[in-house]
């Protein structure tokens, strides 16, 4: 299988699988720059990364014979894929890769606690394509070679499902760099957007493909896609699908469509939390798999410096002014929003005091989003107005200061927020404009800023002790905020509260396993966090689920 791929026109950029042996294509200077850029390209590459500081992150891997990490991109990584890696100028592995590629390459199935930040794309993609690139398409399924356009199906080897098209977008122009040259087409297929040229790009080859669960089921009950070659599933953000309703969807693709049985592929759960229902779906889609809890990149007041200031409602666009007037230039500033009029006129008052921004939010268009996000990231307007929409899974290098004009009702979507700061490594400027309208989160943020290390404001505390019992946030999934929801090992008997740091931290826990035996060889990797965009629709426009496979398949 590999015919045309996702993102190139004809063979630019791609190799061919041949006798039994990978083939790399030729290098093309054109394709190259579109997908690595020039050296310093920060839209491109992750030169910003502060590799260093991913050392002191906590993990804690849990189960039968988990393997030992690995500390450099070397052999057993396919010779190809590490080429690649290099052009992407990716140093060192970050801790959810360390412990990823060598679980998925031991043919684990595995279930990771990771958020936004921990490298969770890479560390999903890079043991799934070497695997690939080494062992080639699987051909236990014969594609139907019909003739003329409605008679071709795609026969994709990997999916990757994730909730939101920003998400699956994201997660497929990472496939296209570490595919660079190789028999593997990527392809992605989202809700919201012409489904006649994600067709069209199925048609030129789909080897990975990544998705969201409302759109996957539309093609495949189209006749479109088959998941019968699937040797690796990837579910990514799983908590998020779950929230925005997509567990029907999900079922349906991984139980009852032709993707292979649980024993015949490999699967990889990635989650913020791990609720119950995360465990359910743990336990109904995975076999003897190793739980990885993975601490987060800025938990520490190294990372993130939070700022709360007390700003009534009437006051918050001249204090906004000041803040913005005031920052050094180079960095790119983030101001979330409850409403999706607050955004539209916060971007026209900034515009007004000469101040280049942009805004994003639920009514706008996918090209107006993607425009958007596009000036935003290079720097031509360095501010951006979002709704929570944008809150999660989006990562935008040199974000250096996030504000929350409008703080929100739930400490979890605070924490996602200043997540977009403070990414890789760095160090970041998260500022909340606090009133006593939101007297309701104030007890929930005390303690978070207490956990990372943070100065509270006296006047902070005497809000929380006026009384009136308003602590805590609506609550998520279960009853519980997900921040304080489970993050350990559950087969362990183990504790099951958040295990400190920022957002909650990741604990472990070790113990009895449900399914079979673990089957052998095969690749894996880990995904990048949540995102919020968009929101389902019926017959599901945004969400995916990505494939995996089996690990007994050569």
């Amino acid at each position: 299988m590999g015919g045309g791929g996702g993102a190139f026109s004809g063979r630019d950029g791609y190799g061919s699988w041949q006798n039994g042996k990978h083939v790399a294509g030729p290098a093309n200077p054109r394709v190259e720059k579109d997908l690595f850029g020039d050296l310093g390209d920060v839209s491109k590459q992750q030169t910003g990364i502060n590799f260093d500081a991913y050392a002191d992150i906590p993990v804690e891997a849990t189960g039968t014979d988990v393997p030992e990490p690995i500390t450099e991109f070397l052999p057993p990584i396919d010779p190809h894929l590490l080429d690649n890696i290099r052009l992407a100028h990716y140093k060192t592995p970050t801790p959810v890769q360390k412990y990823s590629v060598p679980i998925v390459t031991g043919g684990r199935d595995l279930m990771a606690c990771a958020q936004t930040g921990s490298g969770k794309t890479g560390g999903f993609l890079f043991p799934i394509l070497s695997a690939l690139f080494t062992h080639g398409p699987r051909q236990n399924v014969v594609p139907d070679q019909g003739r003329g356009y409605r008679g071709r199906k795609a026969y994709p080897t990997a999916l990757v499902l994730a909730p939101t098209r920003e998400l699956v977008s994201q997660i497929h122009d990472e496939a296209r760099k570490f595919a660079y040259r190789s028999w593997v087409h990527p392809a992605v297929v989202y809700g919201g957007a012409d489904v006649g040229s994600q067709l069209r790009q199925l048609e030129q080859g789909c080897d990975l493909l990544s998705a969201t669960p409302g759109r996957l089921v539309d093609l495949m009950e189209r006749g479109r896609i088959s998941l019968a070659n699937i040797r690796y599933l990837v579910l990514d953000e799983a908590d998020r699908m779950l929230d925005m309703g997509f567990e029907p969807q999900i079922r349906r693709i991984v139980q009852q469509a032709d993707m292979p049985d649980v024993m015949d592929r490999q699967t990889l759960m990635f989650s913020a939390t791990f609720p119950r229902e995360i465990q359910m779906l743990a336990r109904d889609f995975l076999k003897d798999y190793i739980f990885l809890s993975v601490g987060r990149v800025g938990s520490t007041s190294e990372n993130i410096t939070q700022k709360i200031e007390y700003v009534e409602d009437e006051d918050k666009r001249s204090v906004l002014l000041d803040i913005l007037y005031s920052i050094p230039p180079g960095g790119l500033t983030l101001i979330f929003v409850e409403t999706k009029r607050m955004a539209d006129l916060l971007e026209g008052f900034l515009a007004q005091n000469n101040l280049p921004s942009t805004s994003i939010h639920g009514d706008r268009s996918q090209r107006e989003r993607e425009y958007a996000l596009e000036t935003f990231r290079t720097g031509r307007t360095p501010v951006m107005v979002a709704t929570a929409v944008a809150a999660r899974g989006l990562d935008i290098p040199n974000v250096t200061h996030v504000v929350n004009y409008d703080l929100p009702s739930d400490i979890d979507d605070y924490v996602h927020r200043i997540g977009r700061t403070g990414r890789a490594g760095n160090t970041g400027l998260a500022t909340a404009f606090f009133n006593r309208g939101n007297k309701n989160i104030v007890r929930d943020l005390i303690e978070l800023l207490k956990e990372a290390k943070q100065e509270v404001p006296a006047w902070l505390e005497a809000v929380a002790r006026e009384g009136g019992g308003f602590g805590g946030g609506r609550g998520g999934r279960g009853g519980g905020r997900g921040r304080s929801g489970p993050t350990r090992d559950f087969r362990s008997g183990a504790p099951s509260g958040g295990a400190g740091g920022f957002g909650g931290g990741f604990g472990g826990g070790g113990g009895s396993r449900f399914g079979g035996p673990a089957a052998s060889g095969g690749w894996g990797g880990s995904s990048d966090g949540p995102s919020a965009y968009g929101r389902p629709s019926g017959g599901g426009s945004y969400g995916a689920s990505s494939g995996g496979g089996s690990s007994a398949w050569y």
